[in-house]
Order: C-alpha cells, then sequence, then structure tokens
C-alpha cells in the first residue's frame, strides 16, 4: 500500500511542477505594461482556466498522500532514540574487535640437533 501510494505521490509531484512551469504568470503578457489585461472579462482575478483547476487537484492529491506518508512513517518507527535501554537504540551495535589469528609455536630444539659451539 505504502509503495503505491508513494508511487502516486512521485507522479503528482512531477505533474505538479509540469503544470505549474507552463502557466503564465501575472506580468507575462505586453498589454499588462499598460494596465490591461486579456483576462479582464472575468474581473480581475480572471476566469479559472484548466491549467489553475488541475493545479488545485493536484495539490489536494499532493497534501493527501504527504499527510498518508507522514502518518504511515511513524507507524513503522519503534524505539525512540530518547530511550534507555538496549533494545530502544537506533544507534547500530559496535562490533566486537576481531580476534588476531593463532601462529603456530616455534618447534622446539631437539636434542638430536649439534650444539652450538664455543670458543
Amino acid at each position: 500500500m505504502i509503495t503505491a501510494v508513494l508511487t502516486i505521490h512521485v507522479i503528482v509531484c512531477v505533474s505538479l511542477v509540469v503544470v505549474i512551469l507552463l502557466q503564465q504568470g501575472k506580468g507575462a503578457e505586453i498589454g499588462a505594461v499598460f494596465g490591461g489585461s486579456s483576462q479582464t472579462v472575468f474581473g480581475a482575478s480572471g476566469a479559472g482556466n484548466v491549467l489553475t483547476r488541475v493545479t488545485s487537484a493536484l495539490a489536494v492529491v499532493f497534501f493527501a498522500t504527504s499527510m498518508y506518508l507522514a502518518y504511515a512513517s511513524t507507524e513503522r518507527a519503534t524505539g525512540s532514540i530518547f530511550g534507555s535501554g538496549a533494545h530502544t537504540s537506533v544507534m547500530p551495535k559496535q562490533a566486537a574487535p576481531k580476534a588476531k589469528p593463532v601462529l603456530p609455536a616455534p618447534a622446539p630444539h631437539s636434542a638430536t640437533s649439534p650444539a652450538p659451539a664455543n670458543k
């Protein structure tokens, strides 16, 4: 379920960016320089065209998926960083130091070997 919502969330994010970049700003027309605008027929705010409605719908879906993902992430969390005890610790346990390899003991001198000459 979380994977599906996360996929929808990413698609909505990319779509929201594209739709916002497709829209024109308030002063993007040459008529705005002289105080006029092509959308003044519908009043000062202009008509709610398709892009603004799509932006609003995508924003609602974005907020809904954000809230769900935030709630789902708190449900999966276990333990606390402020808790006491080893079972609530979020930090990984450090591994014990590795033991050095055991080398074979040197062979003892046998009685049959010649003794060193003393001069």
